[in-house]
């Protein structure tokens, strides 16, 4: 009543009295017999609000534009729900997280032990995946995945990224790929199971039947449609938590985010007639503002967004944070790699000398030109299409999220011709026009894409050969360099990578590189890493120290597998 909170009997009592203006406390307040006698009529017969929207009006405070009184033991709680306590790292984890990573773990671990979702939206390059592969370790070791493995579910490019992670940082997670026309449907003795939306759709009945402990998806934007098939598919299969991985944000486009949300926690944000009424028409049409502060107190608890550009997480972030993304070689790629192997290995093991070194490095190039695309070898220019080439998908999906985040990135590749390509499939896919610098321009052209890069929104991709672009650059305009194919020279790389992380870089800077997957890419990156003194020979000589392997070394270094 007024600014008054009272309770049922005291309204009642007042209402005897009579109508008109009645002092409450310290202030008067108009009460007409009509409303009277409404207000007594829902208190004799309460129709009780949804769950979701009691829950929404507490967190809010607000319930159909009246405010809205808790008491005591609720505000507990939900200071309880809000509240992310410290939780213990899992013990079998071979990585060291950061002070937000781990805060991110503990606040999903804790919305599961509450039965709530979590959608994980922070951005690109802080590490959302780690962070889940904690908490799937940490349910591992209370024993919640024995009888209920983990279904992730991700993009086909990010498959052996995924397998690779837990692999590296969670050994003890028992993890398969559930992909492929030969995919096996026994998860028996599996811990997580890795899988498509493109599969989830196709085999639905098959992971419906299957009781998930948790169900994890990545790039959850590939859900933001809540009337295609594959969405519907998804939402249908059973699981007791479940996690949504974005670094794309949606804020702006409420009904996506409803889509997202609803995979997370079902029902919470009502029907999609009902939220496009309370919420997307008022916040998108209307600009209204307090509607859309009560939109982000009832979705708060449920979201985690932190972003590079906040000072707390870039005070603890090194400047420069390198990643490794993994793909697989399409069937073409897989093809053309082993006839080129077994035709190059027969003349490399004829030859000696001077010339066996040679043949080695043209195998290696060869072998290198078939991972980054077919067509970078067999200089096919007229048939190009990116699902030729695993690593090229990679790209395409990581070059989505950076534009999504409206940020500017760096390509670097050893060969012209695949540079390129890539600029011509960038075009295609996305429609944008990206900067090439090459051995081949002018000063004049160099310095003038420089100037346009760094000053000009427009231009925000930026493919250089790594011998032109490699040293003297000023590119501080770009946060993300992709390594296309890699020189095995962490000198060299080095040297192109400070294009961008130098003096004047107001934001990190994300180094990924990308490594095929069972390939000599992959072999050759884990002997650099693993044996120091073949790193600092190679940081002296380049790929030169590889023309000095025997028979035997090479034949395991070019194998697939």
């Amino acid at each position: 009543m007024g600014n008054t909170f009272i309770s049922k009997e005291a309204f009642l009592s007042l209402s005897q009295k009579s109508a008109g203006l009645i002092k409450i406390r310290d202030q008067y307040v108009m009460m007409n017999g009509e409303d009277i006698e409404k207000i007594i009529k829902k208190l004799d017969a309460p129709t009780l609000p949804k769950p979701f929207t009691l829950l929404q009006a507490a967190l809010s405070g607000d319930y159909e534009g009246a405010p809205v009184q808790i008491d005591k033991s609720l505000q507990k709680k939900i200071n309880d729900i809000l509240k992310t306590a410290s939780v213990a790292l899992p013990k079998n984890m071979t990585a060291t997280l950061r002070h937000y990573q781990e805060r991110g773990f503990g606040w999903m671990y804790k919305n599961a032990q509450l039965g709530i979702g979590s959608l994980l939206a922070d951005d690109m390059g802080l590490g959302k995946t780690i962070q889940v592969i904690t908490l799937l370790q940490k349910f591992k070791e209370e024993g919640m995945l024995k009888k209920k493995p983990a279904l992730v579910i991700a993009p086909t490019t990010l498959l052996s990224n995924w397998k690779a992670e837990i692999e590296k940082f969670a050994p003890g997670l028992q993890a398969t790929i559930f992909h492929g026309a030969s995919r096996s449907v026994d998860f028996k003795g599996m811990d997580v199971v890795i899988t498509t939306y493109g599969i989830a759709r196709t085999d639905n009945e098959k992971f419906k039947k299957q009781k998930w402990y948790t169900l994890v998806i990545d790039e959850a934007q590939n859900v933001k449609n809540a009337e295609t098939a594959q969405t519907k598919a998804v939402k249908k299969i059973p699981a007791g938590i479940k996690i949504a991985m974005s670094g794309t944000p949606v804020e702006n486009r409420l009904m996506e985010y409803w889509s997202i949300f609803d995979f997370v926690n079902p029902g919470y944000l009502g029907s999609t007639h009902w939220f496009n009424e309370e919420y997307a028409k008022p916040i998108e049409i209307n600009q209204d503002k307090k509607r859309l502060e009560k939109f982000r107190k009832i979705t708060s608890p449920f979201i985690m967004r932190r972003v590079k550009t906040d000072k707390s997480i870039i005070s603890d972030l090194p400047e420069k944070v390198e990643n490794n993304q993994y793909c697989n070689l399409s069937k073409e790629q897989a093809s053309l790699y082993k006839s080129m192997t077994t035709d190059l290995l027969k003349e490399v093991e004829e030859a000696e000398g001077i010339n066996r070194r040679g043949l080695i490095l043209k195998l290696l190039t060869i072998l290198k030109q078939v991972c980054n695309h077919p067509a970078n070898y067999l200089k096919n220019t007229n048939r190009i299409a990116a699902e030729q080439s695993g690593k090229t998908m990679l790209l395409l999906q990581l070059l989505e999220t950076i534009y999504e985040n409206n940020e500017k990135v760096l390509i670097f590749s050893q060969y012209k011709e695949m540079g390129g390509l890539l600029r011509n499939l960038i075009q295609a896919h996305f429609g944008k026009k990206a900067l090439q610098l090459h051995g081949g321009n002018t000063r004049k052209e160099r310095d003038d894409m420089v100037k346009a890069f760094q000053n000009n929104p427009i231009n925000d991709t930026f493919i250089l050969s790594l011998k032109a672009g490699g040293t003297g650059l000023n590119l501080t305009a770009g946060n993300h360099v992709i390594h296309y194919d890699l020189w095995w020279n962490p000198a060299v790389e080095a040297q192109a990578t400070d294009r961008a992380f130098r003096i004047g870089q107001q934001k990190n800077v994300m180094v990924h590189r990308l490594i095929t997957k069972g390939t000599l890419e992959e072999k050759i990156d884990d002997m650099l890493r693993s044996k120091k003194q073949l790193a600092n020979l190679a940081v002296a000589n380049g790929e030169k120290w590889i023309g000095e392997l025997n028979d035997s070394e090479i034949k395991q270094l070019v194998a697939l597998g």
